[in-house]
């Protein structure tokens, strides 16, 4: 894992929420702000996430304070262990050297194991029971369906469940029961006893439990009745101790019946309390767990972690650097409204993070052969070239010119447009890090095909040489032909072609045709060393990286995490 520069000397943003914290802070309300991170493990982390996630660890982190890790595991038909690992691997990455110093882990069984919802079925079933001897929980026997029904609508009042004069002592004994294991699915279920003509329909008799004989993946077979999120949720924050709940607007209404299951209680000591906030709503994405989970199925995608999916998996292995995420968490706000985030803010945040850190290489991903007639074949002209220009003291490594070379095939036009500065018949161009070069022929086979340009190396405008401040208009990247290696590039760009792809319910429907091309490249022998969690930009292409998964020896994968500018306004609508 790398490991980051923190942004310490950058500013803390300020929102509502911060101003609340801050309110508490100064009135000494807590002894430590507690937040808390609490995904239910049934999909990958997806980039709205990211804006949670340093939402709530950056107040940890700007208050000395603890963000707990949890995932919210009452539904065990929907959750796997697979979610649990990839979503602790994905905000450990996110917040390295950032905030980790306030992440709240169990102190007991595995390091490094987040907190569970399910860790306090046992507290939790206590809870409920204690609701049910206050006459305020009671079991319903009615169906789903029924249940539904009963509810009415927001423009009239529901029925009162014709359970919902049960006993005490009936009610205890069945909720017993139901824990036993005696009833099947849907058979029974668990309801706060509020009130079905409230206006809030999270109020009208919710269900705090419901009968479900599935194995769990953290607490297997043990448990057959399963907590409800309304309920689990604000008791696990009160049972970690939480200060500050911190919830997207969805949640808004769930408010009342968070505070009225905790006041039900009478518990002991401070309770939390719930605030929200708008979730990220970002262009050309779609963030639904639903719905991405469809593109996994249905083989849209190459899975959860596919470069092209917002998923945090995927912004990490299409290179998207951690520090680039934060940034754009910071930069969007934090308010009470809706709004849709272009997605060339994300974009914006990335290239600077990525020019100000991302190693400078040569690459050409459609090449066309040069050769060089005045140069020896068996020589190589050892030229240098800058590592990084952003950095403080930047760094030299060799790069060889020789007698052939590739350039890009766009980088080459036999009947140039107007105002094309880059290589043409008898024109000249330099190459970048050596000197200027001269197209003095072209070389075609029987179909009229262009398979070799040929031309000569003025070396007299090498760094050094007599030359050197000869000026042409044009300069174009290059690599040997005889040194460099051969990789795998995938060029993504956009997985939508619609700025809201779910706007007209047809998503599917506006997936990009062109959001991946799969090029064979000539790449500098420098990036054979290349690491996976390193950033490279292959200049005047755009920024690489490593694709771990499916690099061999012998055999690399490059990813595009993002072109140098942003194209996509000026191309054509794909078909």
């Amino acid at each position: 894992m790398t490991v980051e520069h923190p942004e310490a000397a950058a500013p803390a943003p300020a929102d509502f929420i911060r101003d609340i914290v801050a309110q508490h802070v100064a009135e000494k309300r807590y002894a430590k702000i507690v937040t808390r991170f609490p995904p239910e493990p049934n999909g990958y982390l997806h980039i709205g996430h990211a804006k949670s996630i340093c939402l709530n660890f950056g107040i940890a982190r700007e208050n000395h304070g603890q963000c707990n890790l949890r995932m919210d595991d009452t539904n065990p038909t929907k959750e796997e262990i697979e979610y649990v690992r990839s979503i602790t691997a994905d905000v450990q990455w996110l917040i390295a050297g950032w905030a980790d110093d306030c992440l709240g882990f169990k102190t007991s069984g595995a390091a490094g194991e987040p907190y569970f919802a399910s860790d306090y079925f046992g507290p939790l079933y206590d809870f409920a029971v204690s609701l049910v001897q206050k006459g305020q929980a009671y079991v319903c026997d009615l169906s789903p369906k029924y249940t539904e029904a009963y509810r009415g609508a927001p423009d009239r009042p529901g029925r009162d469940s014709p359970f919902r004069t049960r006993s005490v002592a009936e009610n205890l004994d069945l909720f017993a029961r139901m824990k036993a294991g005696e009833f099947p699915d849907g058979a029974r279920s668990l309801r706060a006893k509020i009130d079905m003509a409230s206006p809030n329909m999270w109020l009208r008799d919710p269900l705090l439990y419901r009968i479900r004989h599935a194995a769990h993946h953290h607490t297997g077979d043990a448990w057959c009745i399963y907590p409800l999120y309304d309920f689990a949720h604000c008791l696990s924050d009160y049972l970690e101790g939480i200060t500050h709940s911190i919830c997207t607007l969805e949640f808004v209404d769930h408010r009342p019946l968070y505070d009225w299951i905790l006041e039900s209680l009478a518990l002991p000591r401070a309770l939390p309390h719930q605030y929200e906030f708008a979730k990220l709503n970002l262009g050309y994405t779609i963030v639904s767990k639903r719905k991405l989970l469809q593109l996994v199925q249905e083989k849209v995608v190459q899975g959860w972690d596919d470069p092209r999916m917002p998923t945090i998996a995927g912004l990490r292995r299409r290179g998207v650097p951690a520090a680039a995420l934060r940034q754009f968490a910071y930069n969007i706000g934090v308010t009470k409204f809706d709004s849709l985030t272009d997605v060339a803010v994300l974009e914006h945040a990335i290239r600077e993070q990525l020019n100000q850190t991302a190693q400078r290489r040569l690459g050409v991903l459609k090449p066309i052969k040069l050769v060089l007639t005045n140069l020896p074949a068996d020589e190589a002209v050892m030229c240098q070239a800058t590592n990084n220009p952003q950095d403080e003291a930047p760094t030299l490594r060799p790069v060889a010119l020789t007698r052939e070379v590739y350039i890009e095939a766009d980088d080459f036009a036999e009947v140039p447009p107007p105002k094309f500065f880059r290589l043409k018949p008898g024109g000249e161009v330099r190459l970048k890090y050596a000197c200027i070069i001269k197209c003095d022929e072209v070389i075609k086979d029987a179909t009229g095909r262009i398979i070799e340009l040929r031309g000569t190396a003025d070396l007299t405008t090498r760094t050094g040489g007599p030359n050197v401040d000869r000026k042409v208009k044009g300069t174009i990247h290059w690599v040997s032909a005889t040194r460099c290696i051969e990789a795998e590039v995938r060029l993504y760009d956009r997985l939508f072609t619609a700025a809201e792809p779910d706007a007209d319910g047809e998503f599917l429907k506006h997936v990009n045709p062109r959001s991946l091309e799969v090029v064979t490249a000539k790449l500098e022998p420098a990036l054979r060393e290349a690491q996976p969690d390193g950033r490279y930009q292959f200049e005047r292409l755009g920024y690489f990286t490593l694709d771990a998964k499916d690099s061999q020896a012998g055999r690399l994968v490059f990813n595009r995490t993002i072109s140098l500018k942003d194209t996509w306004a000026k191309a054509p609508a794909p078909k």
